[in-house]
């Protein structure tokens, strides 16, 4: 996701980059029964990437765009960084630093890629986004994340378009119209609702170039390390501007539950997210793992329902299960974009 997704994900963000490490890891042997204990932690990870949805449209209506950005990732490194040491060392792994220093420059190049791309502009770009759009509309828009990394692929990688690809893509985009042009807009006005979807949209094409420079990393990285240094990457390109937003920052206006949501949106969207995910898609092969991937998008339209008092459209439901029958497709068909 992710992954910070995403995915972003994360995200994310981050999400969709651990897809490649369970296909390697899934390929040498065949996958027997899905464990319970593997099969919810996939989902709680799944859950934890799918709130940054709506908890990013609280923290976007509370805090200034650079400060709220910086605050989630400084939270994630904190925590991710004694978690990625000890899952390290209890593996008698070289340090993290060991790995960086060790990277040839074009590494570094993708690390410092992913950090700016798909991390800094996910984050912003998602931040601003859901200022404008409902949690429901950014729910269906970050649902074709899949869909997007698919033609990315295709574009950029050389990946051969199928005719399902093609009906997954189609169908993804037909889910997205269906919410935009039917469904309410709430108390935003709807020009405003298009260009937050835009905005959320731009933050899928930064999952989705997350995802494809992560592929090409030949250094010994895994997504949690991964997810670390691109928090890291991020805090130093957001600090200049969150410096900016601190001048006139009133820090007694969020309230309580606000401040909650700052912290979640670092410590579970993207830091318990990457772990949950990745203790349970290392087990299994990387189609099993992007079917689970449709968790994300159902977390996020319900969360969007109970944490901002949304009200409920069968449209929405009509435009998510849309989206989710191309997730499939691109999952079973294509057999995962992690090859």
């Amino acid at each position: 996701m992710a992954t910070d997704a995403t995915a972003d994900t994360d995200t994310t963000t981050t999400t969709t980059t651990t897809t490649t490490t369970t296909t390697d890891a899934g390929a040498h042997q065949p996958e027997s029964r899905l464990a319970p204990r593997t099969a919810a932690l996939m989902v709680m990870g799944m859950a934890c990437f799918g709130s940054a949805t709506p908890v990013s449209r609280i923290v976007g209506r509370s805090f200034p765009v650079w400060l709220g950005s910086m605050t989630r990732m400084v939270v994630a490194a904190l925590v991710l960084a004694p978690l990625v040491w000890w899952r390290r060392r209890r593996r008698d792994e070289p340090s993290l630093w060991t790995v960086v220093r060790e990277m040839d420059r074009e590494d570094h190049w993708r690390v410092a890629a992913i950090g700016v791309v798909g991390t800094f502009a996910f984050t912003a770009f998602m931040l601003i986004g859901m200022r404008e759009a409902p949690g429901v509309v950014g729910a269906v828009v970050m649902a074709t994340t899949p869909a997007v990394t698919a033609i990315a692929s295709v574009v950029f990688l050389g990946d051969h378009l199928t005719k399902w690809k093609t009906v997954a893509i189609a169908l993804a985009v037909t889910g997205v119209v269906i919410v935009n042009l039917f469904g309410s807009t709430g108390s935003g006005a709807g020009d405003l609702v298009v260009v937050g979807s835009l905005l959320v949209f731009a933050a899928v094409c930064c999952e989705a170039t997350y995802t494809l420079i992560g592929m090409r990393l030949s250094a010994d990285l895994d997504p949690m390390s991964l997810t670390l240094l691109a928090a890291v990457v991020a805090i130093v390109a957001f600090s200049p501007l969150a410096i900016w937003d601190l001048v006139g920052f009133d820090w007694a206006a969020p309230s309580g539950s606000e401040w909650l949501g700052a912290l979640w949106w670092g410590a579970g969207t993207m830091a318990l997210g990457s772990v949950l995910w990745f203790m349970g898609n290392r087990q299994v092969s990387g189609t099993t793992a992007s079917v689970f991937m449709g968790v994300m998008p159902i977390s996020a339209l319900v969360l969007s329902y109970v944490l901002l008092g949304e009200p409920f459209e069968w449209i929405h439901v009509l435009g998510m299960a849309t989206v989710l029958a191309g997730l499939v497709i691109t999952s079973v068909a294509g057999e995962g974009h992690g090859h």
